[in-house]
């Protein structure tokens, strides 16, 4: 295939459609709008499947980098009820097929596996439209134009390639998290500590829910659920990092304070972060030269598997196009077929929102 492939976004399900691509000797360019690879943090902890993120790994011949990364002992799971009594206490003994790895340390290994150059920084797109005869031409914020045959939107939840696909734009889910990160949480935060165990807290209440992982260096990452109107945090002065954190601290009056001092003992200021999707099932009709992977087709709320959905997405997509290097719009046809029906059936399977006692049915399949 001697048509170079222009995607758009250095993110997780980008850069495997770059490595794979490399891996078949098909030329290919990634342009990020960030302006290096530590422009901004990426986020906490990732559970990578067996069924789908480590196929995606394997596609593109990096699982002995994958397993030096892997944190040992993070597959443990907790689920607390809201007055700290453990329900469910599942240790990591080694077996799972979900080991977790920082999304920083995924993201780094990939670009590491990459030719140099292949990741051009600081390219945010300004532009996208189509030329006809299935080209498009791409502007950056930064300079000239770029044309290309074959234009992937590896962009995220606010792509700037999906219109050129379909009219459809997130929307918000009537749910956002609240970010909040506890160091050197065995010494200074120790009751918090011993609530998380040593790896992931379930502790789950209708419209009210707290996730917390234990990340490296003895860091808990914790994402407070909230179920309101956007209009209801747009009241709260998130500039302000100690009423913000007494706000929403206050939503979780009466729970166990080995629970709330995830919140109140963070040792950063509060970050909100509003959760959007796509329509579920959303597809659209074949444009010639041009697809999406990942956020950017199937964006949906946070239920373990974006991360993977969007790595196998850019592993099958590359394979494809090395398995029809003459023929790219069959290799998009199969592509999308494949992944329309995947990405819809991953959404179907989300957890709802329920107490303790629920999340212990449904991760035990008696609520699925």
């Amino acid at each position: 295939m001697h048509t170079p492939v222009t995607i758009i976004g250095a993110g997780l399900g980008g850069l495997t459609l770059a490595r794979v691509l490399h891996v078949h000797g098909i030329p290919v360019t990634v342009h990020e709008a960030e302006s290096s690879p530590s422009a901004r943090a990426q986020g906490g902890l990732l559970d990578i499947h067996d069924y789908n993120g480590q196929l995606a790994l394997k596609a593109a011949g990096l699982m002995d980098e994958f397993h030096a990364i892997v944190l040992e002992g993070r597959q443990a799971l907790r689920i607390l009820d809201r007055d700290g009594t453990v329900l469910l206490d599942q240790p990591d003994d080694g077996m799972g097929g979900r080991p977790e790895v920082q999304r920083g340390d995924l993201r780094q290994l990939l670009l590491d596996s990459l030719p140099a150059g292949t990741v051009r920084w600081g390219h945010k797109v300004s532009r996208v439209r189509a030329l006809g005869g299935g080209r498009h031409e791409v502007t950056f914020a930064d300079g000239g134009p770029v044309v290309t045959s074959l234009l992937v939107g590896a962009d995220g939840a606010w792509s700037r390639v999906r219109p050129l696909l379909s009219a459809a734009t997130p929307e918000y889910i009537g749910k956002s998290v609240v970010e909040t990160y506890l160091f050197d949480a065995g010494t200074r935060h120790p009751a918090a500590a011993k609530a998380v165990g040593g790896g992931m807290l379930i502790a789950p209440s209708p419209g009210r829910e707290i996730f917390a992982h234990r990340e490296k260096n003895d860091t808990l990452h914790a994402y407070v659920g909230v179920s309101e109107p956007q209009d209801w945090f747009a009241a709260i002065d998130f500039t302000d990092a100690a009423t913000a954190t007494a706000r929403i601290a206050q939503e979780f009056d009466g729970w166990a304070p080995e629970l709330t001092a995830l919140i109140t003992d963070s040792d950063v200021a509060p970050v909100l972060r509003p959760l959007h999707a796509l329509p579920a099932g959303h597809r659209w009709d074949r444009v010639p030269g041009v697809t999406l992977l990942g956020d950017a087709a199937h964006l949906a709320a946070p239920n373990g598997e974006g991360a993977n959905l969007a790595m196998l997405d850019g592993a099958e997509l590359g394979e494809a196009l090395a398995a029809h290097p003459d023929d790219i719009e069959t290799a998009l046809t199969e592509y999308e077929q494949a992944m329309f029906p995947r990405s819809a059936e991953t959404v179907m399977g989300e957890m709802p929102e329920v107490d303790a006692h629920g999340a212990i049915d449904w991760f035990t399949g008696k609520g699925r």
